[in-house]
């Protein structure tokens, strides 16, 4: 279960995912260190004080699902399952980041580590499938609601957010209030091409709006402030 630490000991968490994240991208000569670096404060924050889940037991039915829509930010998760102390995310898979065999692949699968709750890479394809995820929290709930609790969260960057898949996903998830669906937006306007002024120009905000969200806007280093928007929108 989920268990807060001190302000003291998420800034350290968060020190820690960046440090793994960068020593990993660079023995491996690739990947994207970028998003883990940004978002370390957000994700100490949310799995702290928020995320529920075992790592002894990741199959528990009523867990929160995590699903990391920029999966070529893969090494957040896999530093984030390390300290949480997922069996299977030892130093040595860290190590072994985007190997042939390692269970730390440049992006995030299913099936192949513990606390992958879905395959991404593909931009905007976790925003999706996370609105299936949070709809059958709905149905489950609706039938067994002694034993269904749980939330879905979501890390998506710009590029997820200019496919157009994510806009589709959004606007259903708005359709049908999914309320427990939470996406935190990595708003840095920063894509793999540059600036994402090159290719867009939408008011992200106001798209969701205009959809039926509710949006909330907080410093993603603050972790105070991170912590409220997180439990505003818990209770929108």
């Amino acid at each position: 279960m989920n268990k807060q630490t001190p302000l003291a000991g998420e800034r350290l968490m968060a020190n820690a995912v960046r440090a793994l994240a960068m020593d990993a991208v660079e023995a491996a000569k690739s990947g994207h260190p970028g998003m883990p670096m940004g978002m370390a404060d957000v994700a100490a924050v949310l799995f702290n004080r928020f995320v529920t889940l075992d790592p002894a037991d990741p199959e528990w039915p009523d867990r929160d699902r995590f699903v990391l829509s920029a999966g070529h930010g893969s090494m957040l998760i896999y530093a984030l399952n390390h300290l949480l102390g997922y069996a299977d995310m030892p130093m040595e898979e860290l190590r072994a980041f985007r190997q042939l065999g390692a269970r730390t692949a440049g992006h995030p699968e299913y099936g192949h580590v513990r606390g992958v709750e879905v395959t991404t890479g593909p931009l905007g394809q976790g925003i999706a499938t996370a609105v299936g995820m949070a709809l059958a929290e709905r149905l489950q709930a609706a039938r067994f609601p002694d034993l269904t609790d749980h939330y879905t969260y979501v890390i998506a960057g710009d590029g997820c957010l200019m496919e157009g898949i994510s806009q589709e996903a959004i606007d259903l998830a708005g359709h049908l209030r999914l309320a427990r669906l939470i996406v935190l937006w990595d708003d840095n306007r920063i894509t793999i091409d540059g600036d994402a002024d090159l290719s867009t120009s939408i008011d992200q905000g106001m798209r969701f709006r205009a959809s039926g969200w509710k949006t909330l806007a907080a410093d993603g280093h603050d972790p105070e402030a991170v912590a409220a928007a997180i439990e505003a929108a818990r209770e929108s």
